[in-house]
C-alpha cells in the first residue's frame, strides 16, 4: 500500500509546528523570518502561477520558480543581497525537511538545495576607541535610578558583547558572581554560552543587584523600579 504524500499547504505546515517550534525548537525571531519569507513566497505563487496558496502543489515550486521570487523581491522591493540570502535560507531549510517527507521528488528538491547564495562584500566591523567608550559610559546620570541602570547595562554589554535582546533579557539565575564570575545566555540559534565578567564589571552589577534586590527569574534590567 503507497502512502499518500502530503500536500504542498500540509507539509508546510507541518515544517513549522513540528520541524521548526517541536524538533529544533528556533526562537520566535526565527520564526518570524521564516513566516515572512513564506507569507511572500505564497503571494509570488499567486500573482505568477494565478493559485492560490491553498491550490498550490509542491512541484510547483521548483528551482527556477524560487530564482524569480529572489529577482522580483530584489526588484520591487530593493532588499540587500544579504537579506535575499536570509529568504533563500528559510526556503532551503524546508526543502531539507521535505527532502524527507517528499522522496519522488528528490530532484526538484537537490536543484533547490543546490542554489548558490548571492555573493556580497562585507564590511569590517569598526572598534570602539577608548575615548568613544568612557564617553557613552559617562553619559547615564548615575545620580538616577535608571542612569545606574543604563550604566551597568552599558557596562556589560561593551565587556561581553552581548545582543540587545539577550542583554535585555537577562534574569539574575543568568548571572554568577564572586569566584568565576560570569553570564550565561541562551542566544541566536538556541545555544548556550557563558562569558566572563571582569572584576570591575562584576562589582558595578553587584552593586546594581543589590539595589534592585531583583528575585532569582528577575529582569537585570527593568524598564522602570519596583512599585513606579
Amino acid at each position: 500500500m503507497t502512502l499518500a504524500l502530503p500536500t504542498f499547504p500540509a507539509l508546510l505546515q507541518r515544517f513549522f509546528t513540528q520541524r521548526l517550534m517541536q524538533q529544533k525548537r528556533v526562537s520566535a525571531h526565527t520564526i518570524k523570518s521564516y513566516r515572512d519569507t513564506f507569507r511572500l513566497l505564497l503571494r509570488f505563487g499567486q500573482k505568477r502561477l494565478r493559485t492560490s496558496p491553498d491550490r498550490l502543489a509542491f512541484e510547483m515550486i521548483d528551482a527556477p520558480f524560487i530564482s524569480a521570487f529572489l529577482n522580483e523581491l530584489e526588484k520591487t522591493r530593493g532588499i540587500t543581497a544579504r537579506t535575499r540570502n536570509l529568504r533563500l535560507t528559510a526556503i532551503r531549510s524546508f526543502f531539507r525537511f521535505a527532502a524527507y517527507e517528499m522522496p519522488t521528488h528528490s530532484a526538484q528538491i537537490q536543484r533547490v538545495l543546490a542554489m548558490p547564495a548571492k555573493r556580497f562584500d562585507r564590511k569590517l566591523i569598526d572598534f570602539m576607541t577608548r575615548p568613544e567608550v568612557e564617553a557613552l559610559l559617562s553619559a547615564p546620570d548615575k545620580s538616577t535610578w535608571s542612569g545606574r541602570r543604563d550604566h551597568a547595562l552599558l557596562l556589560i554589554t561593551l565587556q561581553t558583547g552581548l545582543r540587545l535582546s539577550e542583554v535585555t533579557g537577562l534574569r539574575r539565575q543568568d548571572i554568577t558572581l564572586g569566584t568565576g564570575a560570569h553570564v550565561e545566555v541562551l542566544g541566536k540559534g538556541r545555544k548556550q554560552r557563558a562569558i566572563p565578567l571582569c572584576k570591575p564589571v562584576a562589582k558595578v552589577l553587584e552593586a546594581w543587584l543589590d539595589e534592585t534586590s531583583a528575585a532569582q527569574d528577575g529582569i537585570v534590567f527593568p524598564t522602570c523600579a519596583a512599585g513606579d
